[in-house]
């Protein structure tokens, strides 16, 4: 199957602007069988299902992963969310 290359990670704050962060495809696969993203710190890594769904993946060991974000496909070529 074919997965976009890249998706934008809505994190949404309540009552504030919404956390908005590009992660890209890359070579490995989470637990569940779908790719692993990830921003360009490495910090930031989810597994998106093809239906979108995401399972966030600590890369350090006191992180605390809250509610899954919202994942938004982005076109090839599309700048990120903030950054037109």
């Amino acid at each position: 199957m074919d997965y976009p290359e890249s998706y934008e990670l809505i994190f949404q704050a309540g009552g504030a602007e919404d956390d908005v962060v590009a992660v890209h495809l890359t070579a490995r696969s989470g637990a569940g069988g779908y790719p692993v993203y990830e921003d360009e710190t490495g910090i930031v890594r989810a597994e998106i299902s093809e239906r979108g769904e995401v399972r966030m993946q600590a890369s350090g060991g006191h992180q605390v992963l809250g509610a899954p974000p919202l994942a938004r496909p982005l076109s090839p070529g599309a700048a990120p969310h903030g950054t037109d």
